[in-house]
């Protein structure tokens, strides 16, 4: 009797294991799902600035990596970088755009610190020609149109640079360029 009760609580510990692995790896698919996911936004000038850019945003499991161009800055500065919550840029000074994309309603901070808005980006680098050339790996948001997804939002490059510390949004000046995600 107690051969028989050792083999069945074996099996039941076999199948409780396969259960948890599966549930793992249900899991591992679902952040996943996004990988490759890809949009793009399209900046153009606004406050009166020259400033332009294009971004691109690629969902790689759990990170978004973002890369873009810019011309027109201010040389050798940088500048704020932003995903704002409105997928409108119509307004002059890109106001329309809102602030910047929360969901987690957490405070402004440092990019990827988890104390940060979800739309917290790491600041632009210009060069002596007002050019930059952008690359930075980020999570906290999704390449989608979900609750975290920043699809039909809009990405906005500020004249100043972001402090990452000055609430509510890092003191980082007019908004001098504006484009939609999608």
């Amino acid at each position: 009797m107690q051969a028989i009760f050792q083999i069945v609580s074996s099996k039941a510990k076999l199948f409780t294991l396969a259960g948890v692995c599966l549930a793992f790896l249900a899991a591992c698919q679902s952040m996943e799902q996004g990988a490759g996911q890809k949009a793009s936004a399209n900046l153009e000038s606004r406050s009166g600035s020259k400033a332009t850019g294009k971004v691109a945003f690629v969902w790689q499991g759990q990170d978004v990596l973002i890369t873009g161009s810019f011309a027109g800055l201010k040389p050798n500065a940088e500048h704020g970088f932003h995903v704002h919550e409105k997928g409108d840029c119509s307004a002059p000074d890109a106001t329309s755009a809102g602030g910047h994309f929360n969901p987690e309603t957490k405070a402004h901070g440092m990019p990827n610190s988890g104390m940060n808005h979800a739309g917290d980006l790491p600041n632009i680098k210009a060069d002596a020609q007002g050019n930059a050339v952008y690359s930075a790996t980020l999570h906290g948001f999704a390449v989608n149109t979900g609750p975290i997804g920043i699809v039909g939002r809009s990405v906005v490059v500020h004249r100043d640079p972001d402090d990452y510390k000055s609430q509510p949004a890092g003191n980082s000046g007019p908004r001098i360029a504006c484009g939609l995600i999608k």
